[in-house]
């Protein structure tokens, strides 16, 4: 059992990952997944199995915020789903293969400080609202199939919801930031469905679970923070549609800069 004040936290923490899932196109997952590790290590749970069930319990989550926000965005026409269909593939392979394989066997360190330069690269782009050239466009059905299976690889490894990647790759293909960010709130769903399930056959085996669990999945953690974010993800969503195009990408090229440097902090205490 949860007792009021942790489930206060959960709630609260749910509202805040559901509004930037419907603004940016993003789970939250970056959000989440520290506060979990904590409130996981509160309850005696070890390090490395708190990190692993935050990422789980996280990308769980993003299953019920993609439906609420994607329902915002596909009732104002923004969702490409030519894009999510020929995505979609390669994303449930990419999780697969983080959520079943890797998950357990990467050191934390070196993926993140990766990641981080990753992260920094995209902000650094999308801050300077770099053109795209006139020319580019979305690769063809086999390298958006590629595309995706290192969407959902990436996701499944942080427990995030991809918007991390896919919309700078969308807007770098000259998809519209609305477009993107809405397209990216579609592809959360066979991210989050396709990672959880792994998570939740991989960690079938493991000790010292606390009460609850489904495999890595934190299930009381999860009840509370999907209630609390599906109430607030429409109202993100109907935010990025008010905000200017330029704003809307300097305030996802911030949100960028501060999940690298989260990595980059984590990568450096890890190594």
């Amino acid at each position: 059992m949860l007792d009021p004040l942790l489930i206060v936290e959960l709630g609260v923490l749910g509202l805040c990952t559901g509004f930037l899932a419907g603004l940016l196109g993003i789970g939250g997952g970056m959000l989440l997944v520290p506060f979990l590790t904590y409130i996981l290590g509160a309850k005696q749970v070890g390090p490395d199995l708190a990190v692993k069930m935050a990422i789980a319990t996280s990308m769980a989550t993003i299953v019920f915020t993609s439906i609420s926000s994607v329902r915002a965005h596909h009732k104002r026409g923004a969702v490409r789903w030519d894009i999510v269909t020929k995505l979609a593939p390669g994303i449930v392979l990419g999780s697969f293969a983080a959520s079943l394989g890797v998950f357990a066997l990467l050191k934390g360190s070196f993926l993140a400080i990766f990641f981080g330069l990753f992260v920094s690269f995209s902000a650094t782009q999308m801050f300077l609202d770099k053109k795209p050239a006139p020319t580019r466009q979305m690769p063809g059905s086999a390298g958006q199939m590629g595309a995706g299976g290192v969407i959902g690889f990436l996701s499944g490894l942080v427990g995030a919801g991809g918007g991390f990647v896919s919309v700078p790759f969308m807007t770098w293909c000259n998809v519209p930031i609305h477009n993107a960010v809405a397209t990216s709130a579609a592809l959360g769903f066979p991210i989050a469905l396709a990672n959880v399930i792994g998570y939740v056959l991989g960690g079938q085996s493991v000790a010292d679970l606390p009460a609850g669990s489904l495999g890595y999945v934190w299930l009381p953690a999860l009840g509370v923070i999907a209630t609390c974010s599906v109430l607030t993800a429409p109202l993100g969503a109907k935010a990025a549609h008010n905000l200017p195009v330029k704003k809307l990408k300097r305030v996802f090229a911030s949100l960028l800069f501060a999940l690298a440097a989260y990595m980059f902090w984590k990568g450096v205490l890890a190594s």
